[in-house]
C-alpha cells in the first residue's frame, strides 16, 4: 500500500485482522513523509467515534516526537497532518479540506451515495489517494457496489484485485499472525460453532451478509460435502464425466467441472480468449483426464460448437453430449416423488426445465450428504456427492453454488433463476460459470452401442 500509486486502495474483511491498527500505522508513515490526512466515517458524533484515539495510542507506543496530538486533530512539526470529520451530517465540509492529499475512510461499509459522490471529487492533487476499510454488509450497500461486487470473481479465488485505478484486498483474522495470541480467538470458536454459518462468515470473513432469497443450496450442505468420500469411507468409482460451461469474451468466464462417480475431482474457470477458444481448454483439460464423456452447454451460443467438439473428439473414446437446459426435463413421465399418500408427481409435473432439473439433483445430493457426514444418517452413497479439498477455486465455487435461486413459478414447478435474472436487481449475482459446469457434470449419460449379455441356460434345466 505504501508503494502502490491507485487512486483508490480498499481493504476489506472480517473482525481481528488488524485493518485499522494497520492502516493507522500507514497513515502514520504517510504523515512522516509530508502528507496531510483526512480521517472519515459515516457517522461521527464526537471525535471519539473517529480514529483519532487509536493514532494517538500509536503515535505514543513508536516514540513519535514530532506528533502533537490535540482535542480534535493532530499536528506534525507544528502543521496540521490529521483532521476529523463525519460525512452524514454535513458532507460538503469534506471540500474545505484543500491541501490534503490522503483521505481513509474507516467502516466504510456504512457510507452513502452521496458521501461516497462527494468525497471522490474533492481530491485533486496529483497521485492523490482514497483509502477505504470495513467489513461488507449487504452487497447492495454503496461500498460494495463501488468496490467489491465488481472485482467479487477474483477476489474470492486471489483475495486481490488490482487494476490502474483500484487495488483492493481481502484481509481476515487468519491473514494476522498476532491473532491467536489474542482473547478473540476464543471469540471466534465459539462463535463458529454457535453462531449461523451465514452470520460467522459475515463477523470474521468479511463476507456479504446476504440471504438469497430461496437459495436452494445451503452452505453448511457444501462444506459437509467437501472430502465426504474420504470422511464416510468410498472410493470413486464409475465414469469420468467433463462438463464445460461456455462464454464468448465480455469480462463472462468459462466453467469446467471433472467428475469420476460421485466424487467431484476438478472445477475451474477460464477467463481469457472467446467461445472457441475455451472450448479448446475445456476439451484439453477433458482428453488430459481421458473422460469417457464430454457434456456442454448448447443453449445460446453453444449450439455452434458442434462442429469445433466433432473434429476434436473424431477418434477418440469419448461420447459427447449437447446440454440444453430450456428443454423439458430427462425421463419425463418417471415418478420424481413417490407420493406416499398423495399422487405420485413425474419429473416433467416437477420440473420447469431440464436447467431446473439438473440443479435440483445437485440439491438434492448435497443435502443427502449433510445428513449423511453431519447427522450420521445411512444414505447410499450413489446418492451422494463429494468434493475434492483439492479443488484451487473451492471458495469461489462455494459461493456460486450457494447463491442459486429458486424462482416462483405460477405453475408450482421448480425453476431456477436465469442468469440474465440473476445479474439484475435485487440479486446481482455474477455469472454462476463454475456453478453450471457443477450443475451440469450431473448428467447421466446412456450407455451407446452396448451390447446385451447373452447367458447360456442350458445347464440350469434341473433348476426348473
Amino acid at each position: 500500500m505504501l508503494e502502490a500509486k491507485q487512486r483508490f486502495i480498499v481493504v476489506y474483511g472480517g473482525r481481528g485482522s488488524g485493518k485499522s491498527y494497520g492502516l493507522a500505522s500507514l497513515c502514520l508513515l504517510k504523515a512522516l513523509r509530508g502528507q496531510k490526512i483526512g480521517a472519515f466515517r459515516e457517522f461521527q458524533n464526537s471525535i471519539d467515534d473517529s480514529v483519532h484515539s487509536l493514532l494517538a495510542s500509536q503515535i505514543e507506543s513508536y516514540g513519535l516526537e514530532d506528533f502533537e496530538v490535540q482535542n480534535n486533530q493532530i499536528l506534525f512539526n507544528g502543521e496540521p497532518s490529521f483532521k476529523f470529520r463525519g460525512l452524514a451530517r454535513n458532507v460538503e465540509a469534506v471540500k474545505s479540506m484543500f491541501g490534503f492529499n490522503l483521505f481513509w475512510v474507516e467502516e466504510a461499509q456504512t457510507i452513502s451515495f452521496d458521501s461516497l459522490k462527494a468525497l471522490t471529487p474533492t481530491l485533486r492533487e496529483q497521485g492523490s489517494q482514497i483509502w477505504l476499510s470495513g467489513n461488507p454488509r449487504s452487497s447492495t450497500d454503496a461500498f460494495s457496489e463501488r468496490f467489491i461486487k465488481p472485482f467479487e470473481k477474483q477476489l474470492n479465488r486471489d483475495g486481490i484485485y488490482e487494476d490502474d485505478m483500484h487495488l483492493v484486498i481481502r484481509m481476515n483474522y487468519e491473514d494476522n499472525p498476532w491473532f491467536v495470541k489474542t482473547p478473540l480467538e476464543q471469540e471466534r470458536i465459539h462463535d463458529r460453532q454457535n453462531l449461523p454459518r451465514a452470520m460467522y462468515e459475515h463477523i470474521w470473513e468479511g463476507k456479504h451478509l446476504d440471504t438469497v432469497q430461496d437459495s436452494i443450496i445451503e452452505p453448511d450442505w457444501f462444506d459437509a460435502a467437501i472430502d465426504a468420500h474420504k470422511k464416510l469411507g468410498w472410493k470413486p468409482e464409475g465414469a469420468l464425466l467433463a462438463s464445460h460451461d461456455p462464454s464468448d469474451e465480455g469480462g463472462d468466464s468459462k466453467g469446467y467441472a471433472l467428475r469420476h462417480g460421485n466424487v467431484i475431482l476438478d472445477v475451474c474457470e477460464n477467463l481469457t480468449g472467446d467461445a472457441n477458444e475455451g472450448m479448446d481448454w475445456a476439451l484439453d483439460k477433458a482428453v488430459a483426464a481421458q473422460a469417457d464423456h464430454f457434456i456442454w452447454d448448447c443453449d445460446g451460443l453453444g449450439i455452434s460448437l458442434k462442429r469445433q467438439v466433432d473434429q476434436a473428439l473424431e477418434g477418440k473414446k469419448m461420447e459427447y453430449h449437447m446440454f440444453k437446459g430450456s428443454e423439458s426435463p430427462y425421463d419425463p413421465e418417471m415418478p420424481y416423488t413417490l407420493g406416499g399418500s398423495q399422487r405420485a408427481k413425474t419429473n416433467k409435473e416437477t420440473f420447469f426445465n431440464k436447467r431446473a432439473q439438473m440443479w435440483w439433483t445437485l440439491r438434492d445430493r448435497f443435502e443427502a450428504t449433510y445428513r449423511a457426514v453431519v447427522k450420521g444418517q445411512y444414505i447410499n452413497p450413489e446418492e451422494l456427492i463429494s468434493l475434492s479439498s483439492d479443488i484451487d477455486s473451492i471458495e469461489q465455487l462455494r459461493s456460486e453454488v450457494c447463491r442459486i435461486p429458486l424462482k416462483r413459478s405460477n405453475s408450482g414447478k421448480i425453476q431456477i433463476l436465469s442468469k440474465i435474472e440473476m445479474a439484475k436487481k435485487p440479486y446481482s449475482i455474477p455469472s454462476p460459470n463454475m456453478g453450471d459446469a457443477l450443475m451440469m457434470s450431473m448428467h447421466s449419460p446412456k450407455l451407446k452401442n452396448v451390447k446385451p449379455v447373452e447367458i447360456n441356460f442350458s445347464g440350469w434345466k434341473n433348476y426348473g
